[in-house]
């Protein structure tokens, strides 16, 4: 092939290379379109000769632009040493999910099928680094792969255990998706003493022939360390814990005070008594209510703190709080998203001060239907700080602090019971499920684990909430705005197939073929509610169903059903309600669509981080929670209990204490000595030669045999004997 139309002076970006470097070489697309035509791989040599590069400055441009696509996953080099272009190469590009199993997948860029990678390939990569991965076939049609290359490495640094065995330092990774150690080179133990918890950074990534390397760079403290669990979480999960300066110094530039300068140029409803209803425990307001009896039904007001207009997009502040996503509830710590200056003082809807606020008003007709509704920008000043114990008291007609509020919360409660009747029309499902909080003793472990109950006061805010979330997605919907939605999609007809083969033994069946509707969910669950046999059956529906996930295109909320659904009340907490505020206002600047700071691919990105930085946070809290659980039941080995499965596995059965509030696992080897067949569709394990079934809901009986902190596992044995 002729050398003359791939000399660098024929480069078509020529021009571009000449105003950035002073010694430029061919462009990507130029080295890209020689190598697509050439159809082949090629050495370094080629290179050179077919675009005449000689001087030293032009080999030393060449070789930095050719590293740096491979890193972008542009091309790469093959075991000869030559460089191939990715796009002719049977490998899909994509980021490393990891298994606590050792095992692992390739999630595509492309939307294509993920792709299976066994133990051995996982050793060489941890969790969310990006790879090329060569495709092969298995005798399972399922699709398998072998990392050709590593991309972009994502983990830099890791909290675990520090281990010294056979005269070789080492730290256990406190992430279980993290399957292989990290070993300390000399003189990188940092003064660690064996069994403290602390972060490694790694200085050498691992490959498929070694293990990662690292030196200590802190030390957290050990198993007694008071809040080690947070601690731990943060660091493992990567949760944005440390403000910088700068965001520091923006939030305290605030005045202590919303200005009357400020007020004057909002609506005013200083004079409504709004007030704030969370729990006794919360330190952020950011929804405060007001309810008014009119002649043709109820007008609801819902403002909400107008957190958009102390973060500004593209500020300090914002880039913080986007990078959080969201606020991290651990059981004994909050992580704020925004510092305590805005969360806890100028956002914070705190009684007898004015706020800023965004202001939903409702206009309901006496059957709680929503007739009209308006958004502005406005000023409140709250009258009271409520708890919802004790508006319930308030409701059953005790007498409480504040109960001169009493005469204003009635038209509430009225509204809330029109609202559960619309509820109960449109087929909204209500799953019945217990959640629970932790008591803390004084030295910060657990005093015991009690159920939250949820009271009358809860509902009504809940009702309030979701009405106000429904007219922000119809209002931005209607302008057109780019903005986020809270979307739930219908079920997958595989996980519909599964559901209705379960439900026939029960003599149950799910309407709507393969459509069902939410009616349809709500019609069953009803049916089922006062059989024995509820918590079975509901647990199954819940599985049947999807994920609530952001996305920038409204798809509906099949759960509530909604048409259109939105996170407009705690921009305090949620980067997305933030996003959502901003849509709004710039509607109400009635300004030209064009001029709004963001596009329909800007929400793709917030929608996928916002969903990632929720589903991170579940896993953070998740982890400290099961660490002390696992603490709280050190010293109850031996020691039986009643309790239910809630999960039904291959391996062995998940069973969560009564009163206790503790989950484990009955591994199948831990069963009546029998061989277990697992029947997913009837969620069971039955015995071969006893017929002895397990199965999701029933009732059991367990002693604590086991309790690894390290690795977050409880065990469980039977209690009864053979």
């Amino acid at each position: 092939m002729s050398k003359k139309p791939y000399h660098k002076n024929e480069d078509p970006n020529l021009s571009r290379e000449q105003g950035q470097y002073s010694h430029p070489v061919p462009s990507r697309e130029y080295i890209m379109k020689y190598m697509d035509e050439i159809d082949r791989p090629v050495s370094w040599d080629e290179l050179l000769e077919a675009f005449e590069l000689k001087q030293e400055e032009e080999l030393e441009g060449l070789r930095r632009r050719l590293i740096a696509m491979q890193r972008d996953g542009q091309i790469m080099r093959n075991r000869r040493e030559n460089y191939a272009l990715v796009t002719k190469l049977p490998l899909v590009k994509g980021r490393i999910q990891a298994n606590r199993d050792g095992s692992g997948y390739l999630i595509p860029e492309n939307g294509e099928p993920d792709v299976y990678l066994p133990a051995g390939e996982m050793r060489q990569v941890f969790n969310d680094d990006h790879a090329l991965v060569n495709v092969v076939q298995t005798k399972w049609k399922a699709r398998e792969g072998r990392i050709v290359e590593v991309i972009k490495r994502n983990t830099q640094q890791l909290v675990g255990r520090f281990c010294h065995e056979k005269g070789v330092s080492f730290v256990d990774p406190n992430n279980k998706t993290v399957n292989q150690d990290i070993l300390i080179s000399a003189g990188g133990e940092g003064g660690a003493k064996v069994g403290q918890f602390v972060v490694v950074e790694i200085t050498e990534q691992p490959t498929a022939r070694r293990e990662a390397i690292g030196r200590i760079i802190d030390i957290l403290g050990d198993r007694e360390t008071n809040g080690i669990e947070v601690e731990l979480a943060m660091r493992s999960y990567n949760l944005p814990h440390v403000w910088p300066q700068a965001v520091l110094q923006e939030a305290q530039a605030f005045p202590a005070e919303v200005p009357e300068s400020e007020s004057s140029q909002r609506e005013n409803f200083r004079h409504l008594p709004f007030v704030t209803i969370d729990g006794a425990d919360a330190k952020d307001f950011d929804d405060a209510v007001y309810c008014e009896p009119t002649k043709n039904g109820y007008v609801l007001y819902v403002a909400i703190a107008d957190v958009s207009h102390y973060v500004k997009p593209e500020s300090d502040l914002d880039k913080e709080a986007e990078a959080r996503g969201n606020s991290v509830y651990f059981p004994s710590k909050v992580l704020p998203m925004l510092p305590e200056t805005l969360s806890n003082n100028l956002c914070s809807l705190r009684p007898k001060c004015d706020r800023l606020t965004l202001v939903c008003v409702m206009d309901m007709n006496r059957d709680g239907e929503i007739q009209d509704f308006r958004f502005t920008n406005g000023v409140i000043h709250s009258q009271a700080r409520l708890t919802y114990d004790e508006v319930a008291a308030m409701l059953k007609g005790e007498k409480t602090e504040n109960h001169r509020m009493y005469k204003h919360l009635k038209p509430l409660e009225e509204l809330y019971k029109k609202l559960i009747t619309q509820r109960q029309l449109r087929g909204a499902i209500d799953f019945d499920t217990t959640e629970t909080q932790i008591e803390f003793d004084d030295k910060g472990k657990i005093a015991r684990i009690v159920p939250r109950l949820r009271n009358e006061a809860h509902r009504i805010i809940e009702e309030a909430m979701l009405a106000a979330n429904v007219c922000a997605a119809k209002y931005i919907e209607k302008s057109g705005v780019p903005a986020l939605y809270r979307v739930h999609e219908t079920p997958k007809l595989e996980k519909l197939n599964a559901f209705r083969e379960f439900l026939k033994p029960f003599g149950l069946r799910l309407g709507g073929a393969k459509t069902p509707t939410t009616m349809d969910y709500a019609k069953l669950l009803d049916r089922i509610t006062k059989r024995e046999d509820a918590s079975l059956l509901q647990t199954v529906m819940l599985r049947s169903m999807q994920q609530a996930v952001y996305s920038p295109d409204n798809v509906g909320h099949f759960g509530l059903s909604y048409d259109g659904y939105t996170h407009f009340t705690s921009p305090i907490r949620r980067y997305p309600d933030l996003i959502v505020h901003r849509a709004i206002k710039f509607i109400l600047e009635q300004k030209k669509k064009e001029k709004y700071g963001y596009n329909h691919a800007d929400m793709e990105r917030f929608a996928e981080h916002c969903s990632l930085t929720e589903r991170r946070a579940d896993k953070a809290t998740r982890d400290a929670t099961d660490w002390l659980k696992c603490e709280y039941m050190l010293d109850k080995l031996g020691k039986c209990y009643k309790g239910r499965i809630i999960d039904v596995t291959s391996f062995g059965v998940f069973v969560v204490l009564e009163d206790v509030f503790v989950q484990g696992l009955v591994h199948i080897t831990a069963l009546k000595n029998d061989y277990y067949q697992y029947e997913p569709t009837n969620h069971a394990l039955r015995g071969k030669k006893s017929g002895k079934s397990y199965r999701l809901g029933d009732p059991i009986e367990i002693l604590v045999a086991r309790v690894d902190l390290d690795a977050r596992e409880i065990n469980f044995e039977l209690a009864e004997k053979d």
